[in-house]
């Protein structure tokens, strides 16, 4: 059966790790590569301007070197300044990944949508500090959200075809990190190279702390609210350390559906480009021949930020966004040896209690929160 064509590719974080893979799936696929977007223009980026030479290439921070480099070759194909993210994202007709990595991205995720677009998201921002606004952008524009991560890709596939009334519980794997195991006094001694150490994904720097301290578990347990509008007391996480199960959902009738494979991120990102349609891939096939699987409970006692992510969930409204914002100063104090591996949970719960609570209906109220509980953070890891 003939597929219909799959919309033109925006690609805003176009050199990090999800940005090539999702080159690498547009190359596979035969997909038209409208916008490419980065920080820096790179020798990765000048690379890519080469090859899709029909795309427009923004930077959002080049250096003058760059921008006269990139100007020269290009031309008019070619934009500059951090206010090209939502500029992009709004070009008619497209779909949009979204793997900028940070704050920057909600704006564009709202641009998107607004837009009419489909948003392939991979930006955890977006939802976790921004939910209600991105939500209402959705509703606005009239675009469609569809994840990237892994999980929460995994979660959609198994939902598919159900009726909503059906579902029971939305269950997040989680592959426990490097730590898995460790008491609360270990963990008070694990060193930057032992953090950053996963053994499964190979990430950048925040999201590795993130997913050893399951502060990312935390994060993914709040954009499954706003994403599949579920309560937090039915969404539930399980530690599989071999990362084989992406997701599950069980429903009211006993049975659970879950979503397997090779920890492989090309899959979700080309199930994000091509739904609800699938397509043929080049990865090697997954065999269960062989394969164990093994699940356990969260050691919420040692891991305290996912509890704290459930609580900063439920309070709504600016919770998760002070969540967000003192988890990045925090893990920045930690990889810049301030603080302790354990430190980071304090300095989020403490931040949690002292940032007052509000209603977010804008970017602007997103940006405001945000910068509050930065400076409380920091204010937290300043040395005494």
């Amino acid at each position: 059966m003939d597929q219909p064509p799959l919309n033109p590719l925006v690609v805003l974080g176009a050199t990090g790790s999800i940005g090539r893979q999702t080159l690498d799936v547009a190359r596979s696929l035969g997909i038209e590569v409208a916008a490419l977007a980065a920080r820096r223009g790179s020798d990765e980026l000048l690379a890519l301007a080469k090859e899709f030479s029909g795309a427009t290439v923004g930077m959002t921070a080049p250096t003058e070197s760059e921008r006269a480099t990139f100007t020269n070759l290009f031309g008019s194909r070619v934009r500059f300044g951090p206010e090209l993210l939502p500029e992009l994202a709004a070009t008619s007709g497209a779909t949009v990944l979204n793997g900028v990595v940070g704050a920057a991205g909600l704006e564009a995720s709202v641009a998107a949508l607004e837009a009419g677009n489909r948003l392939a998201l991979a930006n955890k921002e977006s939802l976790v500090a921004g939910g209600p606004v991105v939500e209402k952008a959705r509703v606005r524009g009239g675009g469609e959200l569809i994840p990237v991560d892994s999980e929460h890709s995994a979660l959609l596939q198994c939902l598919a075809g159900e009726e909503a009334g059906a579902v029971r519980r939305l269950i997040l794997t989680a592959s426990g990190g490097p730590f898995r195991g460790s008491t609360a006094d270990e963990l008070a001694a694990v060193t930057i190279e032992q953090a950053l150490d996963h053994p499964t994904w190979s990430m950048g720097p925040r999201i590795t702390i993130d997913s050893a301290t399951l502060m990312n578990k935390a994060f993914e347990v709040i954009e499954t609210h706003f994403l599949f509008g579920v309560d937090f007391d039915q969404i539930e996480v399980v530690i599989h350390p071999q990362s084989i199960v992406h997701s599950a959902v069980e429903f009211v009738d006993g049975s659970i559906k879950a979503q397997l494979g090779e920890p492989d991120m090309r899959l979700p990102i080309q199930f994000a480009l091509t739904y609800p349609a699938r397509q043929p891939s080049s990865l090697t096939p997954f065999s269960l021949a062989g394969s164990s699987l093994t699940f356990e409970e969260p050691d919420w006692e040692s891991f305290p930020l996912l509890g704290l992510g459930y609580e900063a969930g439920r309070r709504g409204g600016s919770g998760p966004a002070v969540l967000n914002a003192a988890d990045e100063i925090a893990v920045q104090a930690f990889l810049d040896g301030r603080i302790g591996f354990a430190v980071i949970a304090k300095v989020v719960a403490d931040t949690l209690e002292k940032v007052s609570f509000r209603d977010l209906d804008s970017v602007a109220d997103v940006k405001a929160v945000d910068a509050e509980a930065r400076a409380v953070a920091s204010q937290l890891v300043a040395p005494s």
